[in-house]
């Protein structure tokens, strides 16, 4: 993979994306910055993180060819590696929140932001962008329900090195997506979504709460959810959230 090291920089995503305007660019470039100025997460929120102590980071895949009926599957491979990643580490109550936080407990300690290059209902190239919350102790009160590696195992991690096994599972995660083994990875990625199968609150656009049960996801990589009248309903990202 070619690595590039940006000292700080807004958004390593935004940097991608632009960089790949004006060049091409290999498969699995990776884009690390030790400050990230103005991260992005999913639906237009910004990410937080404390200069020189946390893993921000971007990935560039190219020639995916990945149908867009299928871009689920990219997301459960991405998720499953940082999961897979940080399970090798004993991270407690470990959990994929949907659709891809990576979470202990109920805390937050990474999150995914996945953008598509889309031609022919076809995925060309994606950028992956990756923020873990890794030897930063201290958050705003603004961000509930956050953590971080060094919070949880009570030591420091080395950067450089966690990168590297991420990177090294994330591109065998891609190799089954590559191989097409969609029912493996959406079996993987179910298995540990946070709060399966346990009744749970959430909250619709109008802010209403109400009782529901994980059940799985949709084709089109929606939440499947059972309510009280024992109906299953389909939501996206931006119709529900967690209570």
């Amino acid at each position: 993979m070619k690595l590039i090291k940006l000292n700080a920089i807004n958004s390593t995503n935004t940097f991608l994306k632009e960089l790949s305007k004006n060049a091409t660019l290999e498969d699995f470039t990776v884009v690390i910055t030790k400050n990230q100025t103005n991260g992005k997460g999913q639906q237009e929120s910004v990410w937080f993180s404390e200069p020189n102590k946390n893993l921000t980071f971007s990935v560039y895949l190219d020639d995916l060819q990945l149908d867009i009926n299928d871009k689920k599957y990219l997301n459960f491979a991405v998720s499953l590696a940082i999961f897979t990643t940080l399970k090798h580490k004993k991270i407690p109550n470990l959990a994929i929140k949907w659709p891809n936080d990576i979470v202990s407990g109920n805390k937050k300690i990474c999150g995914i932001l996945i953008e598509n290059s889309i031609q022919k209902n076809c995925i060309q190239n994606s950028i992956i962008g990756i923020g873990v919350n890794v030897n930063q102790e201290i958050f705003s009160e603004t961000i509930k329900n956050v953590t971080s590696l060094k919070n949880l195992l009570q030591k420091d991690i080395d950067l450089d090195n966690l990168l590297d096994e991420i990177c090294l599972e994330l591109k065998s995660q891609l190799q089954l997506l590559s191989e097409k083994k969609y029912q493996f990875l959406e079996d993987s990625y179910v298995k540990v979504l946070f709060q399966i199968d346990k009744p749970m609150m959430f909250k619709d656009t109008e802010n209403q709460l109400f009782l529901g049960i994980i059940r799985g996801i949709s084709e089109t990589g929606n939440i499947i959810i059972e309510l009280e009248n024992d109906n299953l309903k389909e939501f996206g990202v931006k119709e529900i959230s967690f209570a």
